[in-house]
């Protein structure tokens, strides 16, 4: 294997250091050639950023021999240290917010606004991932002020800020005396907290621009040689309280400036996007040489920004009128639906349309009407249910349908290599290349970054979110090995024409057309009623069958409850048959009863 010569500098050194990648460098092979240099004595822990990363490493080391590296996760290391050792049984997917005010009997702080005790729930969730992936020992070290930027909100954190730091303490005291199940973050948080001694020579840490600083507070305390991998530019987790490892890390800084992903004009346009920091303060100096042989290929993925900017180009592209399955939504089309803390777009679509029976997530139950989720979502400034609110205005009672539309060509997840195009969104593809790619033009742009300093003035931006937005595009810009489709607004000013890079003209006049309008899944006036004449004949073998005697059982409005959210989320009608235990047939006039057609 050719190597470069920052390659060869630091397989070569000696003493911690801190290695800034640039997208398509190389850093694996890079890690992998350190390891390869060091004595076969040596332990050496690798330290990935994720599941499947961690599964990927381990093939990459067995395959040269590396018996002497352990490969994990710092969850997977944690919970080892913890999980096991304490016998706690873990939660799985986290705690919603009806379910912590329901545990820790919430009152609301006393503030009497409407749902505090919801409101105060979701704030102390929030404390408890705050503190949870902090370097911080006590909760009441952090102020969790600092996290609310929204004036509505931090005026109701502020008249509650006590009860909220005592319960997030009490919801904690819970989890650690083992009466409630605990979090990922709690057990993570456990571990720095016993400042544990890992036996290993050598710690090589992965994606260190994304760590959390209660991964980095263990990485730092090792006797171990240290060494930490990352791309500054590509730090996009900032929301999870992810820190930039590569600026807190005093080590001696080697470079990786050479990507053999893309050529010259992609390395050309990440540099031009970087160099909008310069507007923010923030000097970049970063030079990325374009080595990789490009691809040709037409646009083999789409990225956006938003899960809503991801919907809207998917819909663009299913409207073509094609039949078959041939796309593919990274991290599967139904986590595009959800909201983390469980609640579904059909949840808010029900709420929209009055039908609050039908609403599953216990904390949308709690809304009256739409103004009063949208007042929640001010008080807890609650992104994912705010861009859900904005789907449902927008497109209303078309939703299921569209998105039944979208899962008609869904292929699973073992057969993806044979998507015609894979649908994602940045942080779902983060680590990912494909051969060629389009954007969603729902990235932030120069223009918006001048009107913004014009308007607000650089003193009073957030610039900690306004560089990630940045970073957000430069990641998607560096997903491609090909060709690269990118609307004409999120080009840098005089930016060059370029064989591999296609513009995509942005009509800002003309009123955008409405992808779905060709779908013909417009609410359908209900058909009028036959009367039929029926014929008495003696039942069939079939119609002597438990499922018969099941089609012709009356319905409960539990089950009409259940096959509505089933109907709604894409089931197919075999698999509904076989759920309830009834004909196709059945479940098919049951959708027509309930009008599902028309309403979803």
């Amino acid at each position: 294997m050719q190597l470069t010569e920052e390659q060869r500098e630091i397989i070569a050194s000696t003493g911690d250091i801190k290695i800034n990648a640039v997208a398509g460098s190389g850093k694996t092979t890079t890690v992998i050639e350190y390891a390869k240099a060091r004595p076969k004595t040596s332990k050496i822990l690798y330290l990935a950023f994720n599941r499947s990363v961690r599964l990927e490493a381990q093939k990459k080391f067995a395959d040269q021999g590396l018996s002497n590296v352990t490969v994990e996760t710092a969850h997977s290391l944690a919970y080892r240290h913890v999980v096991r050792r304490y016998g706690y049984k873990v939660h799985p997917h986290g705690y919603k917010t009806h379910e912590i005010a329901e545990i820790l009997g919430l009152q609301g702080g006393g503030s009497g606004e409407k749902h505090a005790e919801y409101i105060v729930a979701n704030h102390i969730n929030r404390f408890i991932a705050y503190f949870c992936n902090s370097d911080e020992r006590r909760v009441q070290s952090l102020n969790y002020l600092d996290l609310i930027s929204d004036s509505k909100a931090k005026a109701f954190v502020k008249s509650a800020y006590d009860y909220i730091e005592k319960q997030t303490r009490v919801f904690l005291a819970k989890m650690d005396k083992g009466e409630i199940d605990i979090t990922h973050d709690f057990y993570l948080k456990k571990f720095q907290l016993s400042q544990p001694q890992l036996p290993y020579d050598y710690i090589l840490f992965d994606e260190g621009q994304d760590a959390s600083a209660t991964m980095l507070d263990v990485f730092f305390r090792q006797q171990a040689t240290k060494v930490i991998v990352g791309d500054t530019h590509q730090q996009i987790y900032g929301w999870r309280y992810a820190i930039n490892s590569l600026e807190k890390a005093d080590f001696t800084t080697y470079h990786l400036s050479a990507s053999f992903r893309f050529g010259q004009d992609i390395a050309n346009l990440a540099m031009g996007v970087l160099q909008w920091k310069e507007m923010l303060g923030t000097a970049t100096k970063l030079q990325i040489k374009g080595q990789g042989t490009p691809v040709t290929s037409p646009p083999r993925a789409i990225l956006a920004r938003t899960n809503l900017g991801l919907l809207l180009r998917a819909i663009e592209y299913v409207s073509d009128g094609k039949l078959g399955k041939d796309i593919y939504f990274e991290g599967n089309i139904n986590s595009y639906t959800y909201a983390d803390e469980g609640a579904s777009l059909y949840d808010v679509l029900n709420l929209f349309n009055g039908q609050r029976g039908r609403i599953r997530d216990k904390l949308i139950a709690q809304m009256r009407d739409m103004p009063d989720l949208e007042e929640y979502i001010e008080q807890t400034e609650d992104g994912q249910l705010g861009m859900m609110v904005e789907i449902v205005k927008e497109y209303g009672n078309r939703i299921p349908g569209l998105i039944q539309t979208i899962k008609d060509r869904h292929i699973e997840e073992e057969d993806k290599t044979q998507a015609k195009m894979v649908f994602s969104t940045v942080h779902r593809c983060k680590g990912m290349e494909y051969d060629a790619i389009e954007l969603v033009n729902d990235f932030t742009n120069e223009e918006k970054l001048g009107k913004l300093l014009d308007e607000v003035g650089l003193d009073n931006l957030e610039l900690d979110k306004l560089n990630e937005e940045i970073n957000l595009l430069y990641v998607a810009i560096t997903r491609t090995r090909g060709d690269l489709h990118i609307p004409e607004t999120l080009l840098p000013t005089d930016f060059p024409e370029s064989e591999r890079i296609h513009v995509i003209p942005v009509e800002e006049e003309e009123e955008e057309a409405d992808p779905w309008e060709d779908l013909d899944l417009a609410p359908k006036p209900p058909k009028r009623k036959r009367r039929e004449h029926k014929v008495k004949k003696e039942p069939s073998v079939e119609e002597k069958s438990p499922r018969h005697a099941a089609n012709f059982s009356p319905w409960t409005p539990e089950q009409d409850e259940e096959l509505t959210v089933q109907y709604c989320e894409g089931a197919k009608i075999k698999d509904m048959a076989n759920h309830f235990g009834r004909s196709p047939g059945a479940i098919r006039a049951r959708i027509t009863k309930l009008e599902l057609r028309d309403k979803y």
